[in-house]
């Protein structure tokens, strides 16, 4: 799949949030660099404007810590730091999830008929 794909917005508005936590648990990381993997992962652009309000509540929410570091020439950089509290969230939305596309999965395979009425 092509980074360029444009997906349907509200498809990406319910898996942003997992998949965001999912690049933070690799280690420390800044929000470009966030936005950069998303897209080469095969989501698109996400917008600054979309990054990081969610990064911001994702702090406030004690789901990531902040850490600043020097930039190299330039100024220094924020970098997202996954917490306890955000490998448990990433754990339990990555079970709802697969959950969740099982469902779609099954919908799509068979229709939306329950399995009994077959």
């Amino acid at each position: 799949m092509s980074s360029e794909q444009q997906w349907p917005s509200e498809w990406l508005r319910g898996v942003l949030e997992l998949c965001t936590l999912r690049i933070l648990a690799d280690g420390p990381t800044y929000g470009y660099q966030v936005s950069a993997r998303l897209a080469a992962s095969g989501l698109g652009t996400v917008k600054g404007g979309t990054l990081y309000p969610m990064l911001k509540r994702f702090e406030a929410s004690g789901r990531v810590d902040i850490e600043w570091r020097p930039g190299e020439g330039g100024p220094g950089r924020k970098y997202y730091v996954l917490t306890e509290d955000g490998s448990r969230a990433l754990q339990e939305l990555t079970q709802h999830w697969q959950s969740f596309a099982h469902v779609i999965d099954q919908i799509l395979d068979r229709g939306a008929e329950p399995e009994e009425e077959r």
